[in-house]
């Protein structure tokens, strides 16, 4: 990553990524399905004076692990058990940001071991659909996105700077990140665990901001969310990755709940 200020090193068995002072409050990065821990060039240059960052490329990802063929059924289990182990090593809990995938398993683990998280960021957040094996659809869906950086990204990159707001870094680190997806996790490992979901959000005893387009089919029904400790913000004109979409609508949001959950934050 071209990020300064970066250090690559392996936490358990996850590559991982961090930025900023260590005695910051740590806030934890974690990315949706076919990116990885470098895809946050945008939010490291906002972020890393205040924070210590850590991003990590979560399993099947990037420069972590593969999954070996007995695993490949059980996915979900993996990512929610790298994810526990992940914060289970940091001296104090930190704040979990995750997008899509990422967000899935930074709310289950939130859910599963309250105690290691501070408070959530969840943006977009995958909704699992509770099928016992992977939708062909999808698969098939994603097998032809992948496959159409088969040139080095570069059609991709293209497209994208003509269509998106999305910053050039954030292109490039997007593209950089797909020849690197273990590709037998798409094919048969695309299973997200049962399809529970606004009992999960309703159950959380920790700060939780979740941000989301107006018209996105994964995030929870508004009006079956009665914890007070959930904040929900829809925004019009983005699609899935809000935060490359419109920048600034979503640090408009995100970057206060931080200041005020990490308030206060004790040193380490």
């Amino acid at each position: 990553m071209t990020v300064a200020g970066c250090d690559s090193r392996s936490v358990s068995e996850l590559q991982s990524y961090s930025w900023g002072e260590t005695s910051n409050p740590p806030i934890v990065l974690l990315h949706g399905l076919t990116d990885a821990g470098t895809t946050w060039p945008d939010a490291v240059r906002r972020w890393q004076g205040g924070y210590h960052l850590i991003a990590v490329d979560l399993r099947g990802h990037g420069r972590s692990p593969r999954f070996e063929p007995d695993q490949l059924t059980r996915c979900y289990q993996w990512w929610l058990s790298d994810t526990l182990d992940l914060l289970s090593t940091l001296d104090s809990p930190p704040v979990v940001v995750g997008h899509s995938l990422g967000g899935l398993f930074a709310l289950r683990a939130a859910a599963a071991r309250p105690e290691l998280v501070r408070g959530l960021v969840l943006e977009d957040p995958a909704r699992p659909p509770g099928a016992p094996t992977p939708d062909p659809e999808f698969v098939a869906l994603n097998e032809a996105f992948l496959d159409s950086f088969g040139d080095g990204g570069q059609t991709q990159r293209d497209r994208m700077r003509a269509e998106s707001r999305w910053a050039a870094d954030e292109i490039d680190q997007w593209a950089a990140s797909k020849p690197l997806v273990d590709r037998a996790m798409i094919h048969d490992g695309l299973t997200l665990g049962d399809g529970t979901w606004e009992p999960v959000f309703n159950g959380l005893t920790v700060p939780t901001l979740l941000v989301a387009p107006t018209d996105s089919p994964m995030a929870p029904d508004p009006a079956l969310i009665t914890n007070p400790l959930v904040q929900q913000v829809r925004l019009d004109g983005v699609g899935h990755t809000v935060r490359r979409d419109d920048a600034q609508a979503y640090h408009a949001v995100v970057d206060p709940f931080l200041a005020a959950v990490t308030a206060g934050s004790p040193a380490r």
